[in-house]
């Protein structure tokens, strides 16, 4: 896994103007959300700063928010403090989550984000995928986010700059992607992400991270999905689109893999 810990001071700057409001992410999710029962339990295993779930606790879900980064969940709690939101903020990886929480725990996991690709290659994604797979009651679904990584690595190794400035806090940053995409899929791929901020003088500060992850396809998710004991029930997979979403189930009477 991957820390962050340098982007998490910045992160906002990474995030849609459309999803910043903790709400508004929230409602990006009505759909899957519907399927919940009152006073739901749910998790956000990859809570980045927390804008999720902030957005669910102010629906009155109970939500815990994790993530492998320190600095990402101190500064969920304090976007949890900010909004009034009742939100419990544990450091955890997710193969370290049945650590933390008793399994048959939670009606609906997040994954969202684009994070699973920083789990350490098949192995890696399988671990976390299980350790989801347990937190969840029978019935409960888990959401993941995915980039298509079938469009990613078509387009090779480059540098994505952003086309225009992006303002938060009264403050202004380009945000700067450079892609080192390995010949291989099992391999190890880095990203680079840079966010230059500028001052009203001129002034430029640059934050970057180097950041490593194993990408996978949309039929390898869905057979790793299937071995963790989840069923899919939806999937919006589109070679031509950047993103989509799977939601999938575990079942009623749990199986585990042998």
């Amino acid at each position: 896994m991957t820390d962050y810990d340098v982007l998490a001071e910045v992160y906002e700057w990474l995030i849609s103007d459309a999803k910043l409001p903790p709400a508004e992410f929230a409602a990006s999710f009505d759909d899957v959300l519907s399927l919940l029962p009152p006073n739901a339990h749910v998790l956000d295993c990859s809570c980045g700063t927390g804008q999720l779930a902030v957005g669910l606790a102010g629906r009155g879900l109970r939500v815990v928010a994790t993530d492998a980064s320190e600095a990402m969940v101190r500064r969920t709690a304090e976007l949890s403090e900010e909004f009034g939101a009742s939100v419990q903020a544990v450091r955890a990886n997710w193969e370290e989550l049945p650590d933390h929480f008793e399994d048959d725990t939670f009606d609906m996991v997040f994954c969202v984000g684009n994070s699973l690709h920083h789990a350490a290659g098949a192995t890696g994604r399988a671990a976390a995928l299980e350790s989801m797979s347990r937190l969840l009651r029978p019935g409960g679904r888990l959401v993941l986010t995915s980039r298509t990584w079938e469009l990613v690595r078509a387009r090779g190794s480059r540098l994505d700059i952003r086309d225009r400035l992006v303002r938060r806090n009264g403050r202004d940053a380009l945000v700067i992607y450079r892609w080192e995409i390995a010949p291989q899929w099992e391999d190890e791929h880095h990203i680079e992400i840079a966010i230059a901020q500028v001052d009203a003088t001129g002034s430029v500060r640059v934050r970057s991270e180097l950041l490593s992850c194993w990408p996978y396809r949309h039929d390898q998710l869905e057979a790793e999905l299937h071995q963790a004991g989840l069923r899919t029930e939806m999937s919006t997979f589109d070679l031509e689109a950047e993103n989509y979403m799977v939601v999938a189930s575990k079942a009623q009477t749990p199986v585990r893999p042998t």
